[in-house]
């Protein structure tokens, strides 16, 4: 029976930041990009030795600026990489160098340890071993092939239900209890590779979020196997069984008896089919049940730049926000708020669409209303909170002027874009704060404002989006009066349709927007 570590997958705040660690730091290889298989507009990436062999990898999905997670029973709790026992020193050294949080060595299983600190928080160690065959060495500069990370080690697992935790793996893939330390009970695979199941009774239990792992992957032969094990599970009554196809390998995931999520994996058909093994990890997957062009998908994940690459150093800036670089860019920017319950991408496919040579600029908004985001608050659905709507129009003024200084934003070539809340924002503000929005797109618009300040907007573009069939179309009109009796040029265009966008405001845009 084919066993061991297959992958574990864990999820990131930051891509940048965990790009940098993974393949800058570690030297692993990024050997695949997709978009997430539940969520398309979820970043999803996969590290791995040169080959990417099956053992290798370690996976990310991007949550970004997401809530961070908890590390508890029910789930993974570190990683662990196999090194050459005497490349302890090295990383040592390497880790002072790139001022990565580091303890050790240390001695467990008979085994020295280092434990490293993620820019997530998760948990890595590097463990000097000759029990895990070394895999393929991805060349990376700084790093001798002697040095090198190649395989996981381990994987350590918080039971409240350890012996069952350790029946099941023992039953499912293929491993078998090697050694116990202390509340450690290490399980050794064929492989080699282990996984350590911590007695974590009386531990709070995880949660999900930004810098835990979600799961586990064992290695099957192939789909065979995977689908045996799930005759095998389903009929002993198991039914938290889930079956995909991954593309790259097929697999199931279960829940232990100790809640923590276990997939099982195959080792074929791997990484190559799509793509050839000298530029492994360069093209972007985008999961075909999704049925989507990657025009529509693509500009919502974010952005990021392997070791050595031109790349966009994110600022601390007031507002959450995303930038999307075009192929080609005409020195332009467009700045993009969303409706309510967007966020950041929400209106980066649109806009990549209308300014397909735009520097995008997506933003959040700091209100929140039943967990959604949005631009200001309000008290019911026509009662504004006209004190938030002065304070976030100064925030937000701030930020632009922020952002001009840390993006080298041309203000000349600077436009805005807003869609329903994000475009009454964007009104609002043109009214408190005259010439920080000198070009404006304004969807769905409607005035909120109760008595709107007097302001020179001679200079100001405006266009106006409004959906004949559109509800609040008639207030559209009344803020247009409103913008136009202070002096702004208002160009009002009518497209088929609702609230919602449609390919007629794509239309719309590009023409306003030329």
């Amino acid at each position: 029976m084919t066993s061991g570590l297959h992958h574990i997958t864990a999820i990131t705040r930051k891509i940048q930041a965990n790009v940098d660690f993974y393949c800058g730091f570690l030297g692993l290889r990024l050997v695949k990009r997709t978009g997430g298989f539940e969520d398309a507009a979820q970043l999803h990436l996969f590290y791995g030795d040169a080959v990417a062999g099956p053992g290798s990898l370690v996976t990310f999905l991007a949550w970004e600026d997401g809530s961070p997670g908890r590390v508890g029973h029910g789930a993974a709790s570190e990683i662990a990489f196999a090194i050459q026992p005497d490349a302890i020193g090295f990383w040592l050294t390497r880790a002072l160098q790139f001022g990565v949080a580091a303890t050790g060595p240390a001695t467990e299983f008979a085994e020295p340890v280092l434990r490293l600190i993620d820019p997530d928080g998760v948990i890595v160690k590097l463990v000097g071993t000759s029990a895990v065959e070394p895999g393929a060495a991805w060349p990376v500069r700084g790093i001798e092939a002697r040095d090198a990370i190649t395989r996981l080690r381990a994987a350590t697992l918080l039971s409240e239900q350890p012996q069952q935790t350790a029946d099941f793996l023992t039953r499912h893939a293929g491993f078998r209890v090697s050694a116990t330390e202390g509340t450690i009970t290490r399980l050794t695979s064929e492989s080699g590779q282990g996984i350590d199941v911590r007695d974590a009774s009386g531990f709070w239990p995880a949660a999900p979020g930004t810098g835990a792992i979600d799961h586990v992957a064992l290695r099957m032969a192939d789909r065979a196997a995977v689908e045996a094990q799930a005759t095998e599970l389903k009929s002993s009554g198991d039914d938290t069984i889930n079956m995909h196809d991954r593309k790259y390998f097929y697999s199931l995931y279960v829940r232990e008896p100790a809640g923590c999520l276990i997939e099982l994996a195959s080792d074929g058909p791997g990484f190559a089919i799509d793509e050839p093994l000298e530029t492994l990890g360069d093209q972007l997957f985008i999961p075909e049940h999704f049925h989507l062009r990657p025009q529509d998908i693509v500009p919502m994940l974010p952005q990021f730049a392997l070791p050595g690459e031109p790349r966009t150093i994110y600022r601390d800036l007031s507002f959450v926000h995303r930038i999307h670089e075009p192929d080609a860019g005409d020195g332009s920017t467009l700045v993009l708020l969303h409706g309510t319950g967007g966020n950041e991408a929400s209106l980066l496919p649109f806009a990549r669409k209308i300014a397909p040579s735009s520097t995008l600029l997506g933003l959040r908004g700091r209100a929140t209303e039943e967990g959604v985001a949005r631009f200001f608050r309000r008290f019911g659905p026509r009662d504004f909170d006209q004190k938030d709507i002065v304070a976030e129009a100064e925030a937000f003024a701030a930020f632009i002027e922020d952002a001009k200084q840390a993006y080298g934003i041309d203000e000349m070539r600077l436009r805005f874009a807003g869609y329903s809340n994000g475009a009454n924002f964007l009104a609002a503000t043109i009214m408190l704060h005259p010439g920080v929005v000198r070009e404006a797109m304004l969807l769905r618009p409607m005035p909120v404002q109760s008595d709107p300040p007097k302001a020179d907007l001679s200079g100001t573009r405006i266009q106006m989006v409004i959906g004949s069939d559109d509800p609040a179309a008639g207030e559209s009109e009344i803020l247009a009066k409103q913008l136009r009796d202070r002096g702004a040029r208002i160009t009002l265009t009518r497209v088929a349709g609702d609230h919602n966008l449609s390919d007629e405001d794509v239309t719309a845009g590009t023409a306003g927007f030329v």
